[in-house]
C-alpha cells in the first residue's frame, strides 16, 4: 500500500468517526423531538471503537463477493460508509432510527443500502456468516455459481462471546471443516454495565484454537510497537500487558496527565523509562497510549493482508471504547451521548466546519485524490451485490393412496416421491435436521440424496455389513445436511441456505425439520432468519399431547401461536395427506415469490412477496377421508386448504353448533359432530389448516374497512358470516386454545375453546385427550351443556 493510499485511509477514518457520531447526535439533539421523547439512542462509543477496523475492511481488505455481517451498534459507522460511496442519502441518515430512516442495526430487509447479514440479536450476527460459508461450499460444491469464492466476516462485540449460540456454532463449523470464514472481535473490554473479567483474552484464543482457528492478536499498534523499541519500552510494554481492563479505561477518560502520574508512580525510574515518557508531551502520551491494535490502520490492514488462505481466523483486535470521542473509557459510554458542548469540541477536533456537519469530504485536504481512491475500492466496484435467481417451478401436488397414515409420514413419502421423480426442484432441495433426521421422516429422502460433506465419508456400518435401512454415507453432491442437536444452529442454517438467491445468485429451497416443542429453543434464530426475509420450510413433528407416551417435555403447546405471531412465516397444520400435498406444493412456490405486497383482494393475504412457512405435522396415523369429489382437481377445496379452512361438514342454515378443529384432533371433531347428530341442530364442521392465515386475512381486511374499503371480505368472514347469530363455535386443537379463540370475534358468535394449557404427561392419545378435554365426549359434551340464546358464561357454567 502506497504511503498516499495510506493517508487516505487515515482521512476516512477520520470522516466515518465523525460522520457516525454527528448522525446519533443530530437524532438525539438535533431533530425535533416528538410524542414525549427524551432520549433516541445510539451507540457512539461503540461507533468510535469499530471505525478503524471498519475502515480498513471495506475501503482496503474486502472484495465484492465477500459478504459481512456489521456489528448491530456499529450500525452508524456502516450507514457512513455508503454514505460516502454514494449509496446512503443524507435523508435517511438525518432520520436515522425515525420513520423511514436509517435503521438502528443494519437490516436487510429496512435499510436501502448494502446490508448483506441484519444484526442486532447479538451472538446470531456471529454466526449467520458461518453457515452462509457453509451454504457457499454447498453451492460450488454441486457446480453452481460463479466460482468466486468470498469470505464470510463477522464484526463482533466482545461481550457478543457470552451468548451460548456462539460455541454451538463453533462447534458446527468444526464438523463441517468450515472455512473462509473470519470474526474480527471489537475487545474494548466495555459492556453496558460494567468490565470484562482480567483474562477473558486467553480463554477466547484457547477456544477458538481448540476449534482449529487462527487467532491472530492485535493489541499494539505501530506508535506502541516503535516506543516497546525505545530504550525502556520492555517495561513499558509490560506495565501494559499487566494492567487492568477498567484501570486502562479509567486513566484514558482522564487523559495524558493522569497517564504519565500514573506511570512515573509505577514504573518510573530516573532513567530509560522515564526518559521514553519525558520525550512525549501529555497528548502525545495519551496518543500512545491509546493507540492499540484495533484503532491502528498500519496495524490492521498488515494484519488482514497476511492471511491469504481459507481457514477459518479469528481477529483479536484491542481497542478503547469511545476512542477519539469525549467519551473514551468513561464506565458508562455504552448508551452515552455527547453532550452539545462536547459535541462542539468534538467538531472543533475533526476540522468540520458548521454548516458543513452532512458534507460527505468536509475537512479532507485533498478532495480530488480521495475521490480517485473511493472509485477505485475492489469493494464496491461492482455495484450493489444483493442477486436475483429464476424461480424453480413447483410440482404437482402428490397424490399418496394410503388409507392411514399420519402427516409426518406423509411429509417424508411427498419427500422421497420427489426425490424419485428428479428435475430442477428435486436438485434444489436442502434438507438438514438437528440430529432428528430419521425420527422426522427424512430417511426416504437422504437414502435417494445422500448427506453432503465437501469430501466423500463412506458409510462405516453398511461397509461393515451392519443391517440397516438408513444409506449414511457423505459426498459432495449430497443433498441433507446433518446437524448437530442445536435448534438454533438449525435456524440459522436455514436462514443462510434462505439467502442464498441473494447472497450467491442461486436458487436453494432449504427444508429443516425438527421436534416441534424445540421449535421454542431456537426462536431466537427463527426470529432472526425470517427478518432477513430468508426462505425455507420448516418442520416442526412430533407436535402436542398426541405424542403421548414422551411425555410433557415432548409435547407441544404454544408452537400454533408462535406460528401464528412470526412475521415472514405462514404457518399450516394440516391434517389429512391431501392437505398436507397440497400445501407443500403451493409452499415451494411461495418460498420464491418476490412480489410488490399488495394483498390479494379475495384473502387480503399478501401471498405475491413471499415468505417462509412452517408446518405443524403429528405422527397420529388418521383414517383419511373419502372426499366427493378428487381434492387435487377440486380448486375450491384446494383454495380453502391455503387460505386456511374449509367446511368438512356444511352447517345448515339454522345451525346452533360448529365445531372448529386444526391438526390431529380432526377425528375428535368428527365423531362429536356425529355424536350431536340431530342436537343440536345442523351442526357443521369447520377444518382450520391455517389458523395463522385466516386470522391475518380477517385482520388485513378490517384494516382496509378502516381505511375506506367498505367491500373488504376475508376468507374468515365468507366462511362464518352466513351462520346465525345463535350458532355457538366450539374450537379444538392439540395446542393452545387461544389458537382459534378469536373466531368468535369475526361474526360476533359465543365460543368455547378447547385445547391444552398446561404441561402433558405419559399416558395414551386417548388418556390425555381425555385429562385435557379435546376429546370426543368433551366436545359433544361441550355442545350439548349449550342452550341456544343462554350468555356464555352461564353456557360455560
Amino acid at each position: 500500500m502506497s504511503d498516499t493510499d495510506a493517508a487516505h485511509l487515515e482521512t476516512l477514518h477520520r470522516r466515518l468517526l465523525w460522520l457516525s457520531c454527528w448522525t446519533i447526535h443530530h437524532a438525539n439533539h438535533i431533530r425535533p423531538k416528538t410524542d414525549g421523547e427524551v432520549k433516541v439512542g445510539g451507540h457512539q462509543a461503540s461507533c468510535a471503537s469499530m471505525a478503524a477496523i471498519m475502515t480498513a475492511l471495506y475501503f482496503h481488505v474486502l472484495r465484492p463477493e465477500d459478504r459481512v455481517a456489521v456489528k448491530p451498534h456499529a450500525a452508524p459507522v456502516f450507514h457512513a460508509i455508503q454514505y460516502l460511496m454514494g449509496n446512503q442519502s443524507r435523508e435517511k441518515l438525518e432520520a436515522f432510527r425515525g420513520w423511514g430512516g436509517a435503521q438502528s442495526y443494519p437490516s436487510r430487509t429496512k435499510d436501502s443500502d448494502d446490508v448483506d447479514f441484519s444484526t442486532g440479536s447479538v451472538g446470531l450476527g456471529a454466526a449467520m456468516p458461518m453457515f452462509a460459508s457453509l451454504v457457499q461450499d454447498y453451492i460450488r460444491a454441486h457446480g453452481w455459481g460463479s466460482g468466486l469464492e468470498g469470505r464470510m466476516v463477522a464484526l463482533i462485540g466482545d461481550a457478543e462471546l457470552d451468548e451460548g449460540n456462539i460455541y454451538e456454532a463453533l462447534q458446527e463449523g468444526w464438523k463441517h471443516d468450515i472455512r473462509n470464514l473470519w470474526w474480527v472481535i471489537d475487545y474494548n473490554r466495555q459492556s453496558l454495565d460494567g468490565v470484562v473479567r482480567e483474562g477473558l483474552w486467553a480463554r477466547i484464543e484457547a477456544i477458538f484454537a481448540a476449534f482449529g482457528w487462527r487467532v491472530v492478536r492485535l493489541k499494539y499498534g505501530a506508535l506502541q510497537q516503535a516506543a516497546f523499541a525505545e530504550p525502556g519500552g520492555d517495561r513499558l510494554k509490560g506495565w501494559i500487558d499487566a494492567c487492568p481492563n477498567a484501570l486502562y479505561s479509567a486513566l484514558t477518560f482522564q487523559g495524558g496527565a493522569a497517564w504519565r502520574q500514573r506511570l512515573m508512580d509505577d514504573i518510573g525510574d530516573q532513567g530509560d523509562v522515564t526518559a521514553l515518557l519525558d520525550r512525549r508531551s501529555d497528548a502525545e502520551l495519551a496518543a500512545l497510549m491509546e493507540n492499540l491494535g484495533g484503532h491502528c490502520l498500519p496495524s490492521l490492514c498488515a494484519a488482514f493482508d497476511g492471511i491469504s488462505d481459507d481457514r477459518p481466523t479469528v481477529f483479536l483486535a484491542y481497542t478503547i471504547k469511545g476512542w477519539g470521542t469525549p467519551l473514551a473509557g468513561h464506565k458508562d459510554n455504552h448508551g452515552g451521548l455527547m453532550t452539545p458542548t462536547q459535541m462542539e469540541a468534538f467538531r472543533a477536533a475533526m476540522g468540520v466546519a458548521e454548516g458543513q456537519e452532512w458534507e460527505p469530504l468536509a475537512a479532507v485536504p485533498d478532495r480530488d485524490g480521495l475521490r480517485d481512491f473511493l472509485a477505485r475500492v475492489p469493494f464496491f466496484a461492482r455495484g450493489p451485490r444483493r442477486f436475483a435467481a429464476p424461480v424453480i417451478p413447483a410440482p404437482e401436488p402428490v397424490r399418496l393412496g394410503d388409507r392411514m397414515l399420519s402427516t409426518q409420514a406423509g411429509f417424508g413419502k411427498i419427500l422421497d416421491e420427489i426425490a424419485r421423480g428428479g428435475g430442477p426442484m428435486a436438485d434444489r432441495l436442502l434438507t438438514m435436521s438437528p440430529d432428528v433426521t430419521v425420527s422426522t421422516n427424512l430417511g426416504g429422502w437422504v437414502n435417494r440424496r445422500g448427506l453432503f460433506a465437501r469430501d466423500p465419508q463412506a458409510d462405516t456400518f453398511r461397509e461393515e455389513r451392519v443391517p440397516s435401512a438408513q444409506k449414511w454415507a457423505f459426498s459432495p453432491t449430497g443433498q441433507h445436511l446433518e446437524l448437530g442437536i442445536a435448534e438454533m444452529n438449525l435456524m440459522l442454517a436455514l436462514g443462510a441456505a434462505g439467502l442464498a438467491h441473494a447472497l450467491f445468485g442461486e436458487r436453494l429451497i432449504p427444508v429443516g425439520t425438527v421436534y416441534d416443542p424445540f421449535v421454542a429453543r431456537g426462536l431466537d434464530a427463527l426470529t432472526y432468519a425470517c427478518y432477513q426475509d430468508a426462505r425455507f420450510l420448516l418442520v416442526g413433528t412430533p407436535s402436542g399431547v398426541t405424542l403421548a407416551p414422551e411425555g410433557g417435555a415432548h409435547q407441544s403447546i404454544g408452537t400454533p401461536l408462535i406460528g401464528m405471531s412470526q412475521d415472514g412465516l405462514a404457518s399450516f397444520e394440516p391434517a389429512f395427506l391431501d392437505e398436507l400435498s397440497i400445501i407443500m406444493a403451493w409452499a415451494f412456490d411461495y418460498l420464491q415469490r418476490d412480489g410488490e405486497g399488495d394483498p390479494d383482494e379475495r384473502t387480503w393475504l399478501r401471498d405475491e412477496t413471499g415468505g417462509s412457512v412452517y408446518l405443524r405435522l403429528s405422527t397420529r396415523p388418521l383414517e383419511q377421508v373419502l372426499r366427493r369429489a378428487d381434492p387435487f382437481a377440486d380448486a375450491e377445496f384446494a383454495r380453502g386448504v391455503i387460505d386456511g379452512a374449509y367446511w368438512l361438514r356444511e352447517p345448515g342454515p339454522n345451525a346452533e353448533v360448529v365445531i372448529a378443529y386444526q391438526g390431529a384432533v380432526a377425528p375428535e371433531a368428527v365423531a362429536a359432530a356425529g355424536q350431536l347428530a340431530g342436537t343440536p341442530r345442523d351442526i357443521g364442521v369447520l377444518a382450520v389448516t391455517s389458523a395463522d392465515r385466516l386470522n391475518a386475512g380477517w385482520t388485513a381486511a378490517r384494516r382496509a374497512r378502516a381505511r375506506g374499503n367498505a367491500d373488504a371480505r376475508s376468507h374468515a368472514e365468507r366462511l362464518l358470516d352466513g351462520l346465525p347469530p345463535h350458532c355457538t363455535l366450539i374450537t379444538v386443537i392439540d395446542g393452545h386454545p387461544a389458537t382459534l379463540a378469536w373466531l368468535g370475534a369475526v361474526a360476533g358468535h359465543r365460543t368455547l375453546p378447547l385445547g391444552v394449557e398446561h404441561f402433558g404427561q405419559t399416558g395414551t392419545i386417548g388418556d390425555l385427550y381425555r385429562h385435557y378435554g379435546i376429546d370426543a365426549a368433551s366436545i359433544a359434551a361441550a355442545a350439548a351443556g349449550i342452550t341456544p340464546g343462554r350468555p356464555l358464561h352461564a353456557a360455560a357454567e
